[in-house]
């Protein structure tokens, strides 16, 4: 349980981070001057003390340029300007003050020969600096990543905790695994009810889906059962030809209502049991397909013209294709009128493509999406979810009175 929020716990985290940090700097520099003058203080206390008992006062002024010291007196001449100066070589510094002697200046020499420390040693005080420096650097890292792994553990304990829930395969009590509540009441509280409940619905509705679709597919092939069982007992009987043709034709009615019960219930489920990765041949559903239609073409004297160019095998759900193309065929068949040119089906390695030419009256009376489905009750949106359900391509295209239907894989 957390009493702040997670933004003012953040903010707090990293002002705590930041004041660690600059008092821990602020020791450092304190304790780099501090040691820098006992360095000082103690290399002009030893050079005093060599040359004792001839003590000599340092830093010396000067009044004449002719009694400074000799690699200085050139440079004095130059008449320089007030300030002070570096002589690296002769380890001279030198101070340049205004005066009212004739000169209008004096010089005030500080002899560091034997105070200063030697390179040597500069670069060994530089490595020491450069190792105290990334050392409180590499602190402060560590103390960052600590108070900020604490600041936001909430948001990573509820990642990993949805991050362990599958959600392709979710069961009844995957919402559970939330429990929101131990994550206070905060934005991440917040969060975790919002998902806990999210999963509580979908469960649920998986929950009635299943139920639904358990039921719906003993309710619906019922009937559809007992009317297939009764056909066959009624081709057994002496019919007259009439009877037969009205018979066949409830016969054909059947096997389609069976075959669209059979795939709605299959878009209807959330798992498919692999049948959404099968292999199939495509040319043999392509047959079936003209040859349980072909009764749409009487006295239409329209021929069908069958291009199997290549012999495609298809990766998704094979009553699935076999409804999407009886869809486009029976549409082609119903919509194509006597004399105008033959429906062509045309098979190749990626996609099939089914044609047939329309009456120009029958182009403005129906709409693609409304040609699709006259008479038939499944339309192009159907398809279409067949088609991205497996990832599959559909596109319709009415070019004058020619209409295409491309189903690509």
């Amino acid at each position: 349980m957390y009493r702040h929020s997670l933004r003012k716990r953040v903010a707090i985290a990293f002002a705590v981070c930041v004041a660690v940090l600059s008092v821990a700097w602020g020791f450092a520099f304190f304790a780099a001057i501090k040691l820098s003058e006992d360095r000082v203080m103690t290399h002009q206390l030893e050079h005093a003390a060599g040359s004792y008992p001839a003590l000599t006062m340092n830093p010396r002024g000067y009044d004449q340029i002719d009694s400074l010291p000799e690699s200085l007196r050139e440079w004095a001449r130059t008449d320089p300007a007030e300030g002070t100066y570096e002589f690296t070589a002769d380890e001279f510094h030198v101070a340049v003050v205004p005066t009212e002697n004739e000169q209008g200046r004096a010089f005030v020499v500080f002899d560091v020969a034997g105070i200063e420390a030697d390179s040597s040693e500069d670069w060994w005080w530089l490595l020491v600096i450069t190792g105290v420096v990334g050392t409180l650097g590499l602190l402060g890292f560590g103390l960052g990543m600590v108070v900020i792994r604490r600041a936001v553990a909430p948001v990573a304990e509820l990642a990993q905790v949805v991050a362990s829930i599958d959600l392709k395969h979710l069961s009844a009590g995957d919402h559970k695994r939330i429990e929101s509540g131990r994550f206070g009441d905060d934005e991440v509280g917040m969060l975790a009810g919002t998902i806990e409940k999210t999963l509580e619905r979908i469960s649920a509705f998986i929950v009635r889906e299943r139920y639904f679709t358990g039921s719906a597919s003993h309710e619906l092939r019922t009937p559809v059962t007992v009317i297939t069982g009764a056909l066959e007992l009624l081709q057994q009987s002496d019919l007259s030809a009439a009877d037969a043709k009205v018979l066949d034709r409830v016969r054909r009615a059947t096997h389609e209502m069976k075959t669209t019960i059979e795939m709605f219930l299959c878009l209807a489920r959330e798992t498919d049991d692999g049948l959404y990765e099968e292999q199939f041949a495509v040319m043999p559903m392509v047959s079936q397909a003209v040859e349980q239609q072909r009764h749409l073409l009487n006295d239409k004297f329209v021929d069908v013209d069958i291009d199997d160019r290549a012999t495609p095998r298809v990766s998704g759900h094979p009553q699935a294709f076999y409804i999407a193309v009886n869809n486009l065929v029976r549409n082609a068949f119903e919509h194509a009128h006597e004399g105008q040119g033959p429906i062509t089906i045309l098979l190749n390695e990626r996609e099939l493509l089914v044609a047939n030419h329309v009456s120009i009256d029958a182009d403005r009376r129906y709409m693609p999406a409304e040609a699709s489905s006259h008479g038939y009750g499944l339309g192009l949106g159907i398809v279409q979810r067949l088609c991205e359900r497996n990832g599959w391509s559909f596109v319709l295209n009415v070019d004058g009175t020619r209409v295409a239907a491309r189903l690509s894989w």
